[in-house]
């Protein structure tokens, strides 16, 4: 496998290009094992394979009789050592082959490994005897003193024999092997490198889009912040002169700087109603602001809140009979007291009331019911948790119209502050869209659920649960 002389011009390129290549990353040491000792098998020759560095990778080998005899001399088991290490330190001539010479008079021979322009290893070949060989050679019996020649010769013609151009076959054999598992494994690993290369990619741009939303949601927490700063400062200053407004509207309808006439005192009435308008516009929008922020605190006190629902009726009653609108309360028997804050929870009934009769037409009926349930009966809530949890008992009240309705999929929605079901600039009811929100809000500050129920094909039931907690009683 050859390649260009271009530089590398993209990643791809760079990561082929530049891979540092082992002989043990490109090929199984399993495989290679398997190779050798099919090689030994068939020719008879040993064959040891060795990374660049030197670490044997494949052994398909037995010891030599004439080696093992050797080896039991002090002097021969030395000169067999220094034998092997010279075999191992013997490196390959430009053609890839060389050989070195045993003092036994048998031979191995020295492969080079190179794959791609590169030297990954070696492969050494051997011991073996030339066909000619018939003696022992002086060397070998003059490698020990305690040596028998008749052993040693005897010994030595066991050894397997091959012709130098019988070797340099089977060594070009072992190299096409080598290179046919060499390029399957360098493929491999390039399909490694490239896909750790597209996963390490993928995750830095995931990061990288990660810290680009991390930063987009603390801006938009900040400007969220900063909204609600805004809006309570605001409106908190809008507050104070528009209460001078009312209060003065209400002096002038008094007739306290002087009377006035029948139109001068419609125009007057107008102002203060309009007046009122706006401060609960502006009251929502603190408790919103306040909510938000976190800085409104409950007073929680013992509360019964049959006494609440009645103020709140009470409240709206001269709206309701002005629009017609009938609102009955009914209570199933006597409700326990929580500890809670009876004025949000005031607030919250008086923005669901209020709710219903907008969105009721005339000569209907706004219709609130209470009654004490067992905690967890919600759709809301998790069926598992609460048959594993304590049983506790809450106040469940339903506020009930006959009116147009909301929509399935925009029932979740209408809790979003400033969320109008009708949002067309020809629509037909008013509010700002924040009542429902401070309603959830509250309700949720009280450890307790508000959700609409499903009423099709007209009308809204909003159903809020409020948990009992029970005080701890004196010892």
């Amino acid at each position: 496998m050859t390649t260009g002389q271009r530089a590398p011009d993209s990643d791809l390129e760079t990561l082929t290009l530049g891979l540092a290549l082992r002989l043990e990353e490109l090929v199984a040491r399993e495989s290679l094992t398997e190779l050798v000792r099919s090689m030994y098998a068939l020719f008879g020759i040993p064959v040891r394979v060795f990374a660049g560095d030197g670490t044997l990778l494949a052994d398909a080998s037995t010891e030599q009789p004439l080696c093992h005899y050797v080896n039991t001399l002090r002097q021969g088991a030395s000169a067999c050592s220094q034998t092997v290490l010279g075999a191992k330190r013997k490196e390959p001539d430009a053609h890839g082959d060389a050989t070195h010479a045993c003092f036994s008079g048998a031979v191995y021979r020295v492969v080079a490994i190179d794959y791609d322009g590169r030297r990954l290893g070696k492969a050494i070949l051997g011991p073996y005897l030339a066909p000619e060989v018939d003696a022992a050679p002086s060397a070998l019996l003059a490698v020990d003193p305690a040596l028998d020649p008749t052993r040693a010769r005897d010994l030595l013609l066991r050894m397997p024999r091959a012709r130098e151009d019988a070797v340099a076959l089977i060594a070009d054999h072992l190299r096409c092997a080598l290179d046919l598992i060499l390029f399957a494994g360098h493929k491999a690993l390039l399909t490694s490198q490239m896909h750790l290369a597209t996963v390490r990619e993928s995750y830095r741009e995931l990061s990288e889009k990660n810290q680009r939303l991390q930063e987009a949601f603390d801006r938009l927490k900040e400007l969220d912040r900063l909204k609600s700063n805004f809006l309570g400062t605001v409106s908190h200053e809008l507050r104070t002169p528009l209460t001078s407004i009312i209060g003065y509207s209400e002096m002038l309808g008094e007739g306290i700087a002087g009377p006035l006439q029948d139109e001068q005192k419609d125009f007057v009435q107008t102002i203060r109603d309009k007046g009122e308008q706006l401060l609960v516009l502006i009251s929502g929008l603190l408790d919103m602001s306040k909510l938000e922020s976190g800085t409104m605190s409950l007073r929680r006190t013992r509360t019964d809140l049959e006494g609440v629902l009645e103020d709140a009726v009470a409240t709206l009653l001269p709206l309701a009979r002005k629009r017609s609108i009938e609102v009955v309360l009914d209570v199933a028997g006597p409700l326990p007291e929580l500890r809670a804050d009876g004025e949000r929870l005031r607030q919250v009934f008086l923005n669901l009331i209020d709710n219903a009769m907008k969105f009721s037409g005339e000569r209907s009926t706004v219709r609130l019911s209470a009654r004490t349930v067992a905690f967890g009966d919600g759709p809301e809530e998790d069926e598992g948790l609460s048959l594993l949890a304590p049983a506790r008992q809450a106040i469940e009240v339903r506020v009930a119209d006959r009116g147009i309705g909301i929509a399935p999929d925009v029932r979740s929605r209408v809790f979003d502050p400033f969320y109008q079901v009708d949002s067309s600039s020809t629509r037909e009811y008013g509010g700002a869209g924040l009542g429902l929100s401070i309603v959830k809000r509250l309700v949720e500050a009280h450890g307790g659920t508000v959700f609409i129920e499903p009423n099709d094909p007209s009308g809204t039931v909003f159903v809020v649960t409020i948990p009992i907690e029970v005080e701890s009683q004196p010892k």
